[in-house]
């Protein structure tokens, strides 16, 4: 099991590294939820109708985060009705949440389930399957939900990006499939998520999409090799750098009136700069050597 230093760089060959069970075992990254039609998402004046007509239906109204909302506007713009795995019945007792979704989203379902019958020839395919369950999103990921809810938050990274910008997300705020969800809640795996070890592993293990870096946490995640065994003093050091550098970016973005995509584009150019001293001193509390098997 070779060391990797900290001299980590991108031009350093990591195509044989290999997936790490500690990764996976269970899964700490997936992909947001994919309802796959606009029906599902309402707007916040939607959602405040839907939650005054009965505050119940908070349990399926939530906020939805998209990657560009979450780099751009830092918050929610918008909401979904999420049923979850809700068999109909029990989805119905929602009922304003129910009939929208039986109104907007109902007939287009319809439409592809047919549409995939007379292409195929055929009684099953994933249109018809879906037909079965038309109030549920496509891919609901309900693992991924049941995960997060246990917790307070999560960390989230938009699934195409050009800069290092990760968050945590209020564990009652939902993620769109343009974000990646990283089901962590502390401040030492924030702070090793955020750091530049972790932001080279990613460019060089990642795939690309016109040019930009994707995301892909089996080829990320899964073989990134985190620090083996950091004591107490470190996890702490660490912890509180996260801390102080979401403070200095939360200040910075609030003084300036700047969103973080904005933001981080000025560690693009020279000159002394808030942000990138925080994020030196990130680099400066993480364990420096790390081990990895492959």
């Amino acid at each position: 099991m070779p060391l990797i230093n900290s001299a980590l760089s991108a031009g350093l060959d990591v195509t044989s590294a290999v997936e790490l069970k500690a990764n996976q075992e269970p899964p700490f990254v997936y992909n947001g939820q994919f309802p796959r039609h606009h029906g599902f998402i309402i707007s916040p004046e939607e959602a405040a109708g839907m939650l005054r007509a009965d505050p119940r239906n908070g349990e399926v109204v939530l906020p939805f985060l998209i990657g560009s909302e979450m780099l751009t506007k830092g918050a929610p713009q918008r909401w979904v009705i999420d049923f979850q795995k809700r068999d109909q019945f029990e989805a119905r007792t929602y009922e304003m949440p129910f009939d929208h979704v039986r109104t907007f989203v109902l007939p287009h379902v319809t439409t592809l389930a047919e549409k995939e019958k007379t292409k195929t020839g055929k009684d099953a395919g994933q249109d018809q399957q879906w037909l079965k369950t038309w109030w549920q999103h496509f891919r609901c990921r309900k693992e991924l939900i049941d995960r997060i809810t246990e917790r307070p938050r999560y960390i989230a990274c938009s699934e195409v990006t050009k800069r290092p910008i990760f968050c945590f997300v209020d564990s009652g705020i939902r993620p769109d499939h343009t974000l990646e969800a990283f089901v962590l809640a502390d401040d030492y795996s924030f702070g090793i998520i955020q750091s530049d070890l972790h932001w080279i592993w990613f460019r060089v293990r990642c795939s690309r999409l016109k040019g930009d870096f994707r995301y892909t946490p089996r080829s990320v995640f899964d073989t990134f090799p985190w620090p083996q065994h950091p004591t107490e003093n470190q996890i702490a050091n660490v912890a509180k750098a996260a801390v102080g550098l979401r403070t200095i970016r939360c200040e910075l973005t609030e003084k300036l009136k700047y969103s973080l995509r904005n933001l981080y584009r000025t560690l693009e150019q020279p000159g002394d700069n808030p942000l990138r001293e925080a994020h030196a001193h990130l680099e400066l509390r993480r364990p420096r050597r790390i081990r990895h098997a492959g």
